[in-house]
């Protein structure tokens, strides 16, 4: 299974961590989050990204180890998902995932997380490619705006214009 690390401006990685536990707890262990704030020095949120990042895929080793006997096991791997390309989280994220087995998406939202969750069983271009999609489906004018400058017909029953036929 695909470990996964959230990062974002504060708070949004944990927001995001609670979210995606609370809809799928089983994958809990497999995800971490970290939240950077203004006050964080992006030296520091590059090291502190990069031992999230060796801790998740220590605990993929060792599961995949658990399951030495599975000849479909894989080496391990995580997805990273970051909010705004170019910004501190991010900058620090690819920083911090060189050299090792990771990928990184941006714009991580709600939709993003729940369908690579709900695909956490995939290959790692097939989770990215869900992930892409998941956050462009995820976004759509949802409402209908209401008429305007148009004339409300009165109910066919409306006692003052009730009009009887002959």
């Amino acid at each position: 299974m695909t470990q996964i690390l959230l990062v974002a401006h504060a708070p949004l990685a944990s927001a995001l961590l609670a979210v995606a536990q609370h809809v799928f707890p089983e994958q809990g262990p497999s995800m971490r989050a970290v939240d950077v704030t203004p006050q964080d020095d992006a030296h520091q949120v590059e090291t502190t990204i990069r031992s999230a990042l060796r801790a998740l895929l220590d605990q993929a080793s060792n599961q995949a180890s658990n399951q030495a006997s599975n000849p479909a096991a894989v080496a391990p791997e995580v997805l990273v998902l970051v909010d705004v390309f170019g910004a501190t989280p991010s900058n620090a994220a690819l920083a911090a995932a060189e050299g090792l087995p990771v990928r990184v998406v941006t714009g991580v939202s709600v939709p993003m997380l729940w369908r690579v969750l709900g695909y956490a069983d995939k290959t790692m271009d097939e989770l990215v490619g869900s992930a892409v999609a998941g956050a462009a489906q995820g976004a759509f004018h949802a409402s209908v705006s209401r008429r305007q400058n148009q004339n409300i017909l009165p109910a066919a029953h409306d006692h003052e214009h009730h009009h009887h036929q002959q």
